[in-house]
């Protein structure tokens, strides 16, 4: 069996110390660079012999941070997968993350087990598979973009008359909706005018009743 080589970038040594005495302790992996911060990781990556299969990349780091540090890095060699390993697990970095082209996704008070099941997972799939707590957040993450998105396309009304509407969905009368919009309660009128013709609606009742059956508020 040949030497899987692996690097390690977080800005704490004692993370990397830690992460290197669980990894190596697999049969065949040898951590073979380490980097504490993004911009420091890719001034060295070009200069590797060999190139790491895997890089375990922390998020949050001075300089450079692991999201910027994979995006960059996976231009210059797809070839390496990247594995985050942090103690973040919200919604907008797992999927940053993923988006830059990261491998997996894992925390890092993750079991030796579990590092060494990625790793396999990564060399053999190219990809780890995502803790359950961690897939939950990023499937809801996605989900609501999707809401926002799907809400954004079959929208008729511009973006002023959305504000309008979100403003009567609240309760506002036309006068409070003017001030708060820098606008007079004239253009308002207007503007409802509009909203009633592109929503083929006789009434603001029947036009919020009609953008919160739509998910538009």
């Amino acid at each position: 069996m040949g030497i899987c080589p692996i690097g390690i970038v977080d800005d704490k040594m004692y993370n990397v110390q830690i992460l290197t005495e669980k990894l190596e302790a697999k049969p065949g992996v040898k951590i073979t660079m380490s980097a504490f911060n993004g911009q420091a990781f890719l001034y060295v990556l070009p200069n590797l012999t060999p190139l790491p299969e895997i890089i375990f990349m922390d998020i949050d780091m001075p300089l450079m941070d692991g999201i910027e540090a994979v995006k960059q890095a996976k231009i210059l060699f797809p070839q390496i997968h990247f594995i985050m390993i942090t103690v973040f697990d919200d919604e907008e970095r797992i999927f940053a993350a993923i988006q830059a082209g990261a491998s997996g996704y894992l925390l890092k008070d993750e079991s030796i087990a579990n590092l060494h099941l990625a790793i396999d997972n990564v060399l053999e799939f190219g990809a780890a598979p995502l803790a359950p707590a961690i897939a939950k957040k990023a499937y809801n993450f996605i989900q609501n973009q999707n809401k926002e998105a799907s809400a954004a396309e079959t929208t008729p009304l511009s973006s002023r008359e959305m504000d309008i509407l979100n403003c009567l969905a609240q309760g506002k009368s036309y006068t409070i909706i003017a001030d708060e919009l820098f606008i007079s309660p004239h253009t308002v009128r207007k503007h409802m005018t509009n909203i009633y013709e592109k929503l083929h609606v006789n009434s603001k009742v029947e036009a919020v009743r009609l953008a919160m059956q739509k998910k538009w508020v």
